[in-house]
């Protein structure tokens, strides 16, 4: 299981975008990278196509190492911390929370 997941509010803690806050876009559990929204962005020159007739520069967020990016709950960056937990029925539950404050990350 991903401590970071899809639609995820993360803050950049290393790299030339240290300290924006974004949206996570996607996340490749495979290789350990996560897309975020206006971080990392490189340009990418395509050529004409039946999607895109003019061809030409195109501006897209290249992934980054999960590991250059923090949570963000309340405000602040915070780690995640796992929960188990049992209802009243005896369902298992596995939560993601936040390390600093304690609050359940939907």
């Amino acid at each position: 299981m991903m401590k970071i997941k899809k639609g995820d509010t993360v803050k950049v803690i290393a790299g030339s975008s240290k300290g924006k806050e974004a949206k996570v876009v996607s996340v490749d559990q495979k290789n350990g990278k996560v897309v975020v929204e206006g971080v990392n962005v490189v340009t990418k020159h395509s050529k004409p196509s039946a999607a895109n007739p003019n061809g030409g520069i195109i501006t897209k967020e290249a992934p980054i190492d999960i590991s250059n990016v923090m949570l963000v709950d309340g405000g602040k960056a915070t780690r995640v911390g796992f929960k188990v937990t049992t209802d009243d029925k005896g369902n298992v539950k596995k939560e993601r929370f936040a390390k600093k404050t304690g609050n359940v990350i939907k």
